[in-house]
C-alpha cells in the first residue's frame, strides 16, 4: 500500500510516529503539528513521543481522537474529529496553567511536501485563513479567531530556535507567505480554541467547509468499539494501543503498526517491524478494520528472504537475516481467516509462511535428532549475528535464564539445547499451515506437513518431558534437562502434544504460587529460579505473549477455568497501569504489578494490548478449537462492534438476556447462560453447541428467522419445533447434561 491508496477515511490521522499529537494527510504530504512554547522555562516542544503525553480514547480511523498535553506545568487536552473525510477539526482546552497564559503560547505548524517537495503557504490577515494549493486541491485552515501571530519559517527547527533565542515578541518572521506556517496563539486570548483543516477543488467549497466545521459543536465520533460488563474497558484498550501505535512507515511508504512510537525514530531509523510483534499487531487489527490486518501482514511478509527465513528484526538501520523468531504466523493468520473468512489473507500469507516452516527444519536441526534449537545462521550483517545472544534473540526471550545453559554450537549455528517452546509453536505451525493448504486446495502439501507435525509433537512428548520433574524443559544435547523453566514449559498444550497426565501436570504447575500462580502473573521464569529475583526483561517479569500463547493453550485443552483465571489475572495486571495512567507496558514485575519499577520496559508497547485481548476473548472470540465463541455471563454487559464470521457484531446482556446483533440487526437472543461454541450463521443454516442446559425455562430466538422459514430444528439427535412467544424463530430448551449442538435448517430466501 502506497499513501496515495490509503482509504479516504483514514487519510487524516495520527500517522507521524514521533509525533502522536500531530495530524497528517500522507495522500497530500500535508501536516499539522500542535506545537507550545514555555516562557517560564524558555522552552519550545513540539510534543514527541512519551514526552509530556497521555494518550485519550480515540476511533482507529482518526475520527474523534483524544489525548492530554503537558508543557512546563502547564497542561492541556487536545482533541480532534472529522465531520467529513475532508475536514479535520480540532480544539484544545486549558486545564492547568503553570504561568501567566500570556506567556505560553500554542502553535499550530502546518507543512505542505507532496512527495517531499515542499509548497508555500498564504496567509490573509484580513481573514485569518491560512491557504495552500497541491494537484488542484485547495487547502484552507481557520480558527473560531485569528492567530495573533501568523510566522513563516524554513523548517520547525528554525522556529524553535526562534522562540528559544528571541522570545516571543519577535516579529520579524510575520510574513504572509513561507514554507512552514506558524499560527501562533497565547493561552490567556484562547485558553479553549478551535480549529478547522479542509480540503477543496477550489477555495471557496474548502472554506466554507471549515467554516461549517467551527459553526457547529464537536460530535462524537462513529461508535468507537467498546466493552462494559465483566472485563469492562478491555476492547476500548486494544483499540486505542492499535489506533495510537498505528503509523506510516516513510522509508517504505506504507501503514503498519509499529511496536512503540518510542523505538521508531532514534532506535529504528525510520520503521521497525518486529516479527512476532508484527503477527500479533495483525490479529489485534483484525478485530476493528481487516485492511489493518493486511497492512501489518505484508509489512512483515515484506522482509522474507530468498532463503525462507522472516527475519526476525527489519528496521531502517539493519535487517537480522541470520535469524528468525518463533514460528506463530500460521497460527495468527488462520484465526484471522476464521474471523473474516477472507481467503486473500491466505493467498498473501501461505507462500513466505510455507518457506519459513521448511527453513526451520533445513537450518534449526544442528544435532539430526528431530528436535530443533534456536540459532544464527552464517548470513547477512545483522546486529549481533553469529553470536550466542543473537541465536538468544531468535527466541525473543532474548536474556531468559531457559538459555542460561546452553553453547552456540560454531559447526551447527545453533544451541546445543532443545527448546520446547520452539518446538510446540513448529508442531503448531504445522498443523495450521495444514489447515491454511486444504483451505488452497494444497492437499499434498498439507498433508506433509501435518504428518511432519503429528511426528514432531510425539517426540516433544517423550523427549522433552522431565519424568522426575513432572514438566516439559528444554534438554540439552548432553540429554541434561534445563534446571529453569519458563512458561514455554506449558507450550506444549497448545501444539496438541501433551497427553492427560502429563496436562494435568501443567495445570497443577499454573496453579501452584511458588511456581507460576500468584496474582501476578505469568512470571517469564518460575517463581522459584534464583533469577527471578533479578526482574530484568525475561528474568522474572510478565510478559503479554506468554500469558497470550499459554491461554490459548488451556482453551485447547478444555481447561476453561484456568484459562478464564489467566485472563482475569491478565486484566487486573494490565489495568492497574492503563486505568489509572494510561500505560500500556511492555512487561510487568511479577511481584508488585508495576510496570515502571526499573528502566527497561517500554510504557505504550504494542504486545501489551494481548492481556486486554484476552478479556475481549473471554467475551467473543474467534478461535481453531472452539471457531467463533460468544458468552452470556451474570449482569449486564456490552462487548462491540468488531469484526466476527458474520459480520461487524455486538454482544449485550441485560435483564438476563444475550442479544447477538450482526450489521446492527439482532440475530440471536437467548436467556440460556454460559459459553456458546461453534457459532454459525448462514443464509440457510444456523448452527452452535449450547452450554449445558439447566432446569430453567430456557429458550433460544433468532430474530431474523421468520418460523415459516424452519425447514429443520435439531437439538443433538432429536428434532424440535419452533414455539410461540418472541421474536423470529424461538426453541424452548430441555434441560440437558453437557454441551449441545443445535442445528437450524431453513427454507427460501433470506
Amino acid at each position: 500500500m502506497s499513501d496515495s491508496t490509503i482509504p479516504l477515511e483514514r487519510a487524516w490521522n495520527s500517522w507521524d510516529s514521533e509525533h502522536p499529537a500531530e495530524m497528517s494527510h500522507p495522500p497530500l504530504g500535508l501536516s499539522l503539528r500542535p506545537c507550545a512554547y514555555a516562557v517560564s522555562v524558555n522552552r519550545f516542544t513540539d510534543f514527541p513521543a512519551g514526552a509530556g503525553l497521555r494518550l485519550g480514547p480515540r476511533a482507529i480511523d482518526g475520527d474523534d481522537v483524544e489525548l492530554d498535553l503537558a508543557h512546563a506545568g502547564t497542561e492541556l487536552t487536545l482533541a480532534y474529529d472529522k465531520p467529513d473525510p475532508d475536514t479535520l477539526r480540532g480544539r484544545w482546552r486549558t486545564r492547568r496553567t503553570g504561568e501567566w497564559g500570556l506567556r505560553f503560547w500554542m502553535i499550530l505548524c502546518l507543512r505542505l511536501a507532496p512527495n517531499g517537495v515542499p509548497v508555500d503557504w498564504r496567509f490573509d490577515p484580513a481573514s485569518g485563513a491560512l491557504t495552500a494549493r497541491v494537484g488542484g486541491i485547495e487547502i484552507v485552515v481557520i480558527g473560531d479567531r485569528p492567530p495573533l501571530l501568523a510566522t513563516f519559517h524554513e523548517s520547525l527547527k528554525e522556529l524553535q530556535d526562534e522562540f528559544e533565542t528571541k522570545g516571543y515578541f519577535y516579529l520579524e518572521s510575520r510574513r504572509e507567505i513561507g514554507r512552514v506556517a506558524a499560527l501562533r496563539y497565547n493561552l490567556d486570548e484562547m485558553p479553549d480554541f478551535r480549529f478547522a483543516a479542509a480540503l477543496g477543488r477550489d477555495g471557496a467549497p474548502a472554506a466554507a467547509r471549515a467554516a461549517a466545521a467551527l459553526a457547529t459543536a464537536p460530535r462524537p465520533g462513529a461508535a468507537r468499539p467498546a466493552q462494559s460488563g465483566p472485563f469492562a474497558g478491555a476492547l476500548d484498550a486494544v483499540r486505542d494501543v492499535v489506533g495510537w501505535n498505528t503509523v506510516w512507515d516513510p522509508v517504505n511508504r506504507r501503514p503498519y503498526m509499529t511496536a512503540s512510537r518510542n523505538w521508531v525514530a532514534q532506535k529504528f531509523g525510520g520503521f521497525g517491524v518486529w516479527l512476532d510483534d508484527a503477527f500479533y499487531h495483525a490479529l489485534m487489527s483484525g478485530l476493528f478494520d481487516l485492511q489493518l490486518a493486511r497492512e501489518n501482514l505484508r509489512a512483515v511478509l515484506a522482509g522474507a528472504t530468498p532463503e525462507g527465513n522472516l527475519p526476525g528484526l527489519a528496521t531502517g538501520r539493519d535487517i537480522w537475516v541470520d535469524r528468525s523468531q518463533p514460528p506463530i504466523g500460521a497460527f495468527i493468520v488462520w484465526m484471522l481467516y476464521l474471523r473474516s473468512g477472507a481467503r486473500d489473507l491466505l493467498d498473501l500469507a501461505y507462500g513466505p509462511l510455507l518457506r519459513n516452516h521448511d527453513w526451520w527444519w533445513r537450518t534449526r536441526d544442528g544435532n539430526g535428532n528431530g528436535l530443533l534449537e534456536y540459532g544464527t545462521s552464517p548470513v547477512g550483517t545483522g546486529l549481533y549475528r553469529g553470536t550466542k545472544l543473537a541465536a538468544k534473540n531468535e527466541s525473543s526471550m532474548d536474556n531468559s535464564p531457559v538459555h542460561d545453559e546452553a553453547v552456540l554450537d560454531r559447526s551447527a549455528w545453533t544451541l546445543d539445547c532443545e527448546d520446547v517452546g520452539l518446538n510446540s509453536l513448529l508442531a503448531l505451525d504445522g498443523e495450521m499451515l495444514g489447515l491454511i493448504a486444504r483451505a488452497l486446495g494444497e492437499t499434498a502439501t498439507a498433508e506433509r506437513v501435518e504428518a511432519r507435525a503429528e511426528a514432531l509433537k510425539g517426540r516433544i512428548a517423550a523427549g522433552l518431558w522431565d519424568e522426575r520433574r513432572g514438566v516439559f524443559a528444554n534438554r540439552l544435547w548432553s540429554g541434561a534437562f534445563v534446571r529453569s523453566l519458563a512458561p514455554t514449559s506449558f507450550f506444549p498444550l497448545l501444539a496438541g502434544a501433551a497427553d492427560d497426565s502429563q496436562a494435568a501436570a501443567l495445570l497443577a504447575l499454573l496453579e501452584d504460587p511458588t511456581r507460576f500462580g500468584g496474582d501476578d502473573r505469568l512470571p517469564s521464569v518460575s517463581r522459584d529460579d534464583p533469577a527471578f529475583g533479578d526482574n530484568v526483561y525475561w528474568r522474572g517479569r510478565v510478559w503479554p505473549p506468554l500469558n497470550f500463547l499459554v491461554y490459548h493453550g488451556l482453551r485447547r485443552c478444555g481447561f476453561d477455568a484456568a484459562a478464564r483465571k489467566l485472563a482475569d489475572d491478565g486484566y487486573d495486571l494490565f489495568m492497574g497501569e492503563w486505568a489509572e495512567h494510561r500505560r500500556c507496558p511492555e512487561n510487568f514485575n511479577a511481584v508488585t504489578g508495576a510496570a515502571c519499577d526499573q528502566p527497561d520496559t517500554d510504557t505504550f508497547y504494542g504486545w501489551g494490548a494481548l492481556l486486554p485481548f484476552l478479556g475481549v476473548a473471554e467475551a467473543i472470540d474467534v478461535n481453531p478449537w472452539n471457531g467463533w465463541e460468544i458468552t452470556h455471563g451474570a449482569g449486564r454487559a456490552h462487548v462491540g462492534p468488531l469484526l466476527t464470521p458474520a459480520g461487524r457484531a455486538v454482544v449485550e446482556v441485560e435483564d438476563g438476556r444475550l442479544t447477538l446483533s450482526v450489521e446492527g440487526r439482532p440475530a440471536l437472543r437467548t436467556n440460556l447462560p454460559g459459553r456458546f461454541r461453534q457459532l454459525r450463521l448462514l443464509p440457510n443454516l444456523i448452527g452452535l453447541v449450547l452450554p449445558t442446559v439447566d432446569g430453567a425455562a430456557r429458550w433460544l430466538e433468532f430474530p431474523r428467522v421468520p418460523p415459516g422459514r424452519v425447514r429443520l430444528a435439531r437439538l443433538g439427535s432429536r428434532s424440535i419445533e419452533p414455539v410461540p412467544g418472541g421474536d423470529g424463530a424461538r426453541f424452548a430448551l430441555p434441560a440437558g447434561d453437557g454441551p449441545m449442538p443445535f442445528v437450524l435448517e431453513l427454507t427460501g430466501a433470506t
